[in-house]
């Protein structure tokens, strides 16, 4: 007997729902048509599945004797479809610092709905450790801060402004500061990356916001941040205090290694751009 896969499956949706109507709406069939796919298969097995009559359906000794073969059978399937879709399927590896997280998510989101054929995985990582997974193949492209390593090719920049500041939770600082304040003030920034802030600059790890605020609980410096992050944390010994004036800004945006353009990656980049524009 030729496997009729149809049929099992019209089978076991009447057993679930002892019912021929309910059953052939469930699988967007007529009832007539549904009838008949019980009837190819209980002639096809030589027994009877159902006992029927006008006012209830039941299944007969030999019918439940096979709706678990034929649930094992409508799951092999499944699982059979499922993984020939996991082998034609791009998987893109994106890495992608904690600051950018909501903008990943939209990334992910927007080429899910493209369909099931290209599929993101995110690993979180800072710039240098984004930079060392491009360099070794373990990732596809990265969002990372500006300016990238002169050896990725890059696209899709956007900026952050920076208009918090991350001040000891006893700092008389309160309200709000201005840039001018910050003059003669013991400041942590990321990589050195914001230029023409009044104040001593002491380089932290870039994209390690945890540890530069450890740094300011300790008493270390204050720490210029963007409010994006600020919102993330909930810390005891840390105040978040508006910081005004100042006109800072991140630069962020996709790297790739050149030689490793693929259409999948070129569908990412779109998809960053389109998620930049709905922000």
């Amino acid at each position: 007997m030729l496997l009729m896969l149809k049929e099992i499956h019209c089978f076991a949706r009447v057993a679930g729902r002892l019912s021929f109507s309910r059953a052939a709406a469930d699988l967007g069939m007529s009832q007539p048509a549904m009838s008949q796919a019980i009837t190819r298969l209980e002639n096809a097995l030589n027994l009877q599945l159902f006992e029927r009559n006008a006012r209830e359906v039941r299944l007969t000794p030999a019918g439940a004797a096979l709706l678990a073969q034929a649930e094992r059978v409508l799951a092999a399937v499944d699982g059979f479809s499922e993984e020939a879709a996991r082998l034609t399927q791009t998987i893109i590896h994106l890495a992608y610092p904690p600051l950018a997280g909501a903008l990943a998510a939209r990334i992910v989101r927007r080429l899910a709905a493209r369909g099931p054929s290209l599929a993101v995985e995110l690993r979180p990582a800072g710039r240098a450790a984004a930079a060392q997974a491009l360099d070794e193949g373990r990732v596809s492209a990265a969002l990372v801060a500006f300016p990238a390593p002169a050896r990725f090719t890059t696209g899709a920049r956007f900026h952050v402004t920076v208009d918090r500041l991350a001040v000891p939770a006893d700092h008389p600082w309160r309200n709000r500061v201005l840039a001018e304040q910050l003059s003669g003030q013991d400041l942590l920034v990321p990589g050195g990356r914001l230029e023409g802030l009044p104040g001593r600059h002491r380089q932290v790890v870039e994209d390690d916001y945890a540890a530069a605020l450890d740094l300011v609980a300790a008493g270390a410096g204050l720490l210029p941040i963007p409010q994006l992050v600020a919102r993330t944390v909930r810390r005891e010994d840390i105040r978040f205090v508006p910081l005004e004036g100042a006109d800072l800004r991140l630069t962020y945006g996709l790297a790739w290694r050149g030689e490793g353009v693929t259409p999948g990656l070129m569908a990412l980049v779109q998809a960053v751009q389109e998620a930049l524009w709905t922000r």
